[in-house]
């Protein structure tokens, strides 16, 4: 690999760590809006890896993950070259929410237009002035709204490849999810990239918990590809206790409207027929008990008081 490394016209040499602004947008009072890219090079030539959190703006614990392992200084290595864009989506950000201003969710919009809506170009400029550069991925996010997700790595499992880095990054849950048409993945995926997926909490919320995952998770990968030597900080991996594979999974959903409780946790592996839940009117008149109907894991749990028929419950997987 050339020992030359140029992204969005600034050259960065070897054993530099620079802070790039990619301005894209501005406000609506004409203020830019710039995206701190940190692209740090090891002394060596070598592959590309990119952190990437807040494509949704209200995913405030990928944001967080990323914005720690820079505090920390694990993203710079020893050899190649690795990417962090801690939070993508700015406006999102700035209003707290998962949309950007013209409504569009950023991660249905790729690999963007440069003559499309102010999403798509995002999409597209990001696509076109860093994506080149990349050979790896972890991509961070959580739940939307109240739904919190258990830790797990998201991959399409058709690839080999991509399979070990979810093993190595050490999750509890891998699954098997065959990304959606338009998103940052399945465009990343179509241009070979090997992208890892991070699922873990819930928007606008921060855990301890799934934070120490994504940043272990993401020490353990540049470890295994060698990006620096983390001997003293990967975690070993239990054999007798290896992620659960994950290769089906379904929603339940309301059956009616009214105040939520879940009897279980995320995480937790739930038998045929236990009692997940029940939801009751607010007077007392009634309260309808659910029962779990496929034994499986649970990887999304609604934390909502309040449900309307038809929500997502729970996400169960099945192996």
């Amino acid at each position: 690999m050339p020992s030359e490394f140029r992204i969005l016209n600034q050259k960065v040499g070897l054993g530099e760590s620079v802070t790039i602004n990619m301005d894209i947008a501005r406000l609506t009072t004409r203020s830019k809006v710039d995206i701190p890219i940190i692209v740090s090079r090891g002394k060596v030539p070598g592959p590309c890896l990119l952190l990437i959190g807040g494509i949704h703006g209200d995913e405030t614990n990928g944001i967080e993950i990323v914005r720690q392992i820079i505090a920390s200084g694990y993203h710079k290595p020893e050899k190649g070259t690795i990417i962090c864009i801690p939070l993508l989506n700015v406006f999102g950000f700035l209003n707290q929410t998962r949309e950007f201003p013209d409504g569009r969710d950023l991660n249905r919009m790729f690999p963007g237009s440069n003559t499309g809506s102010s999403a798509s170009k995002f999409a597209y400029h990001l696509m076109t002035k860093v994506i080149p550069k990349v050979d790896f991925c972890i991509d961070y996010h959580t739940g939307g709204a109240q739904r919190f997700n258990y830790s797990q790595v998201r991959i399409n499992g058709k690839d080999e490849e991509t399979l070990k880095l979810a093993e190595i990054f050490g999750a509890p849950f891998i699954v098997f999810s065959k990304s959606q048409e338009k998103t940052f993945r399945n465009s990343m995926v179509k241009l070979g990239k090997k992208v890892l997926l991070f699922e873990g909490g819930k928007s606008l919320n921060f855990d301890k918990v799934v934070t120490k995952v994504g940043i272990q998770g993401a020490i353990n990968v540049m470890h295994h590809l060698g990006f620096r030597d983390f001997s003293s900080k990967i975690s070993n991996p239990n054999p007798e206790n290896p992620p659960v594979i994950i290769k089906s999974s379904k929603w339940i959903r309301a059956n009616h409207s009214g105040m939520y409780r879940s009897y279980i946790s995320a995480g937790q592996k739930v038998e045929k027929g236990v009692r997940l839940g029940s939801i009751s009117d607010p007077y007392g008149e009634y309260e309808k008990i659910f029962k779990n109907p496929q034994q499986g894991y649970i990887l999304n749990s609604n934390h909502s008081p309040v449900v309307i028929q038809g929500d997502a419950l729970l996400h169960i997987g099945f192996e």
